[in-house]
């Protein structure tokens, strides 16, 4: 008390706001369902991480298992019963007269016992279970999670720079660019957006970076549009004619002055647009459209869980599911949770 008596300068001096991102980041701390979702993406982002580094699930194509090995709380599936060996009636036949090389056939299964293959054993049951193949499926899992959700956030990133400058500059220039870019803007929205994509798929072929050019080239128009509407919103608000009153030039006056108070915008429709591109990876690989042969992704995991279904293992489908459904469920959460804290009508700015 007494040192804020001897100093009244001190206690004059006005208390300093809270930045943007500051009062956003105590909001988002605020919301336990949104700070749980965050753990649980981060989790998922590290383990991608370690699948790309080869950590874990880098032997996702070794046959570890018996084909179709039920998981392990399950226990070793029954040994199926040999039937009854019918011995043939009748005389032994000669083929000698037949087959001229038929006297060779001993002399041949002799040598081939010389030449033994030593086969790893494999395992009867595995935590996951195993795939037709025998190969692990939580390690496939794994792996798929790396190319859908690297695919999605790729797409997603590219969408985003897309549809932020196209509405960037058609927002704030409007007149001709803002015409030009509407006619682009109304030709990609003009066709539904999953036969746009196929018509991408056809021309782009499989692949990851493919997939990633498709749904970002299918993607940036919901964001161009919401992007558009705010740079209008704030090329004639006060401190951007401020800016330009002091001599500050277009794309600073874009980039440096409205960008980071619309970025909000920008940064939401990337979380959302992380989820929606993440299924239509799936939708692509299921159908043949996505990923290469000799790569895994939650779409080709269900493609085959399919047909094993049917035959009664349904450990594959169930893993992948199950991975798909934590993912996307935290991820949807905290998107909701990031889109709160960063409302600027929460902050009291609108």
């Amino acid at each position: 008390m007494s040192a804020v008596l001897s100093n009244p300068a001190a206690a004059a001096a006005p208390r300093r706001s809270q930045g943007v991102w500051a009062a956003s980041w105590r909001r988002l701390k605020a919301d336990k369902v949104g700070v749980f979702s965050m753990v649980v993406v981060a989790l998922s982002l590290l383990l991608v991480l370690a699948a790309g580094l080869g950590l874990v699930a880098g032997d996702w194509q070794k046959e570890t298992g018996v084909p179709n090995a039920p998981p392990t709380f399950m226990g070793p599936a029954p040994a199926e019963k040999a039937g009854a060996i019918v011995q043939p009636k009748g005389p032994n036949v000669d083929l000698s007269d037949i087959d001229p090389l038929a006297p060779k056939y001993a002399e041949w299964a002799e040598r081939a016992k010389q030449y033994k293959t030593d086969e790893a054993p494999r395992a009867q049951t595995l935590p996951f279970g195993a795939d037709r193949l025998g190969r692990d499926v939580l390690a496939k899992a794994i792996k798929g999670a790396e190319i859908s959700i690297m695919v999605g956030l790729l797409a997603a990133l590219v969408a985003t720079v897309i549809g932020t400058v196209l509405g960037a500059l058609s927002g704030f220039y409007g007149g001709k660019v803002g015409d030009v870019l509407e006619w682009v803007y109304n030709v990609f929205t003009a066709m539904p957006n999953i036969l746009l994509i196929f018509a991408f798929a056809v021309v782009f072929g499989r692949g990851v970076l493919p997939v990633v050019m498709i749904l970002g080239l299918a993607g940036w128009t919901g964001i161009y549009r919401l992007v558009r509407a705010e740079f209008m919103k704030h090329s004639v608000r006060e401190y951007v004619r401020s800016a330009e009153a002091i001599g500050a030039s277009r794309s600073s006056r874009m980039f440096k002055h409205i960008l980071p108070n619309v970025s909000h915008v920008a940064l939401v429709q990337l979380s959302l647009h992380v989820v929606s591109f993440i299924k239509s990876e799936v939708i692509l690989s299921y159908l043949g459209l996505g990923v290469s042969v000799d790569q895994v992704s939650w779409g080709t995991m269900l493609a085959e869980a399919q047909s094993e279904l049917i035959l009664g293992y349904w450990w594959q489908l169930a893993a992948v599911t199950g991975f798909m459904a934590v993912f996307v469920t935290a991820f949807a959460l905290f998107t909701d949770a990031l889109r709160d804290a960063l409302d600027p009508k929460l902050r009291g700015l609108e």
